[in-house]
C-alpha cells in the first residue's frame, strides 16, 4: 500500500496539519532502483473532503487508493475544517486554507514528491463543501488544473439568498438565520464583498462567454438535501448551453454511497485510463 500520512507546521494555517497521499506503486517486473530514480512525474488528483471531515475521509470511506493506483496517479488528500477552503484571517491566529493549498502544499507536492506541475497534469475534486472548494480553485486559478469534478455541491445564485433571514435555519441553507452562513459572510466583509468574491455562480457564466472555461463534470444524487440547489445550477446551464457534464444517481442522497461511483465516473470524464501492470497488484 502506498499510502502516506504526514504531519507539519503549515505557515498559512498557524497549526500543524495532516495531509495524505496516495503515491504510485512499483511494478512486480520492474526494479526498485530503477523505479525510485526513473525521474518520471505522475499526474496528481487534489482531493477535497467535506465538512466535519478530515484528510482521513476518503481512504477510509471510498476506495479511492484502488482507484488512484489503477490509473497511477499521486492522489493528494489535506485538511482544512470546516473553513470552506477559504481564508479566515479572523480565526485564531489566522486560518488561511486558500492560500495553504496553492502557495504551501502544492509546492511541497511538487519539490517533494514525483508529481507535475504541469496544469494538463493536475486535477482537483470535492464533495460537498470541498466540492464548492474545488469549484472555487478551478474557476480562481485556471492555470493550475486541467478540469475539476464537483461532488453534491453547486453554486447559488446571488439573487437566490435569503438576505434577510426569513427562512428557519436549516443545514447548507444560503440565509442569513444560518449562522454558518452568516460567519461566511463576516468572514468574506460583508453582503457587498461577498456578492463581489464569492459569486461563484456567476462566474460560471462569465467564464463561459469568454471562453475560459475549465472542463468540468457535476454531481448529486436525486435524494440529496442540495439537489435544489443542484438542479437549479444545473437548469441555468442547460439554457445558456453551458458546456459542462452532469452526472446523477437515483435515490441516494449526501452519501458514500453516492461519491465513490461518482469519483470513478470523473476518472472516465478524465479519460483515465487503467494501467494494467499496476491492476496486476490489487
Amino acid at each position: 500500500m502506498s499510502l502516506l500520512q504526514f504531519t507539519f507546521e503549515s505557515q498559512y494555517l498557524c497549526n500543524n496539519t495532516t495531509v495524505s497521499v496516495i503515491l504510485p506503486d512499483r511494478p512486480h517486473s520492474v526494479d526498485a532502483a530503477d523505479f525510485y530514480s526513473n525521474g518520471k512525474k505522475y499526474r496528481v488528483l487534489w482531493l477535497l473532503h467535506g465538512t466535519y471531515g478530515d484528510h482521513s475521509d476518503w481512504v477510509r470511506k471510498s476506495m479511492i487508493e484502488i482507484y488512484a493506483r489503477e490509473k497511477n496517479l499521486i492522489c493528494v488528500m489535506p485538511s482544512g475544517l470546516n473553513a470552506d477552503y477559504e481564508n479566515w484571517p479572523g480565526f485564531g491566529m489566522g486560518f488561511d486554507m486558500d492560500s495553504f493549498l496553492v502557495k504551501e502544499l502544492m509546492p511541497m507536492i511538487y519539490n517533494w514528491f514525483p508529481a507535475s506541475p504541469k496544469k494538463e497534469d493536475n486535477f482537483i475534486a470535492g464533495l460537498s463543501m470541498g466540492g464548492r472548494g474545488a469549484l472555487k480553485y478551478l474557476l480562481k486559478y485556471p492555470d493550475k488544473f486541467a478540469s475539476g469534478a464537483i461532488l453534491s455541491a453547486a453554486p447559488v445564485a446571488m439573487d437566490a439568498i435569503d438576505w434577510e433571514g426569513k427562512l428557519p435555519p436549516a443545514f447548507g441553507l444560503r440565509s442569513m438565520s444560518n449562522p454558518r452562513f452568516r460567519n461566511q459572510v463576516a468572514n468574506a466583509g460583508g453582503k457587498e464583498a461577498y456578492i463581489r468574491d464569492y459569486d461563484l455562480f456567476s462566474k460560471v457564466f462569465e467564464m463561459h462567454k469568454a471562453g475560459t472555461l475549465p472542463k468540468m463534470i457535476f454531481g448529486c444524487g436525486d435524494k440529496d438535501f442540495l439537489y435544489d440547489t443542484y438542479k437549479a445550477f444545473k437548469d441555468a446551464c442547460l439554457r445558456e448551453e453551458v458546456p459542462i457534464t452532469f452526472f446523477e444517481l437515483p435515490n441516494l442522497g449526501h452519501e458514500w454511497r453516492f461519491w465513490d461511483p461518482f469519483i470513478q465516473e470523473a476518472f472516465r470524464f478524465w479519460g483515465f485510463e487503467t494501467d494494467t501492470e499496476t491492476k496486476k497488484l490489487l
